[in-house]
């Protein structure tokens, strides 16, 4: 790894595929299949422990219909002009519960109701 390395933006672009694979429904391993690789790679490039490559990057945009720009959203240390995500709303939203539960949560068309479940954590 070199000096200007920041794991913490690996981390950030492997939530962020998780969180597009999981938007489409896709399982690592369809996703390892797609890329030729295993189930495993794909489990280190969405836990930050393996660099993912820009063409690498750029099959995986393909796969999950995302722009390349989806996964440096609100990276640390990014150029954004928005502040960046907290790595927990990062990683809450890349986790099926979070999914879950921000879908469930947008299907509530009474904007007030929704309100109330958000302030009564």
């Amino acid at each position: 790894m070199t000096k200007d390395a920041d794991p913490a933006v690996d981390q950030h672009v492997g939530n962020r595929v998780r969180m597009g694979r999981k938007m489409l429904g896709l399982p690592q391993k369809a996703l390892a299949e797609a890329l030729d690789l295993t189930f495993q790679q794909v489990q280190k490039y969405e836990n930050g422990k393996n660099r993912i490559s820009a063409s690498r990057l750029q099959h995986i945009s393909q796969i999950l219909k995302v722009p390349v720009a989806f996964f440096s959203e609100g990276a640390p240390g990014g150029a954004d002009a928005a502040p960046a995500t907290p790595a927990y709303v990062n990683q809450f939203c890349a986790s099926s519960d979070g999914l879950a539960l921000a879908k469930a949560l947008m299907r509530i068309d009474d904007m007030k109701l929704r309100r109330l479940l958000v302030q009564a954590h």
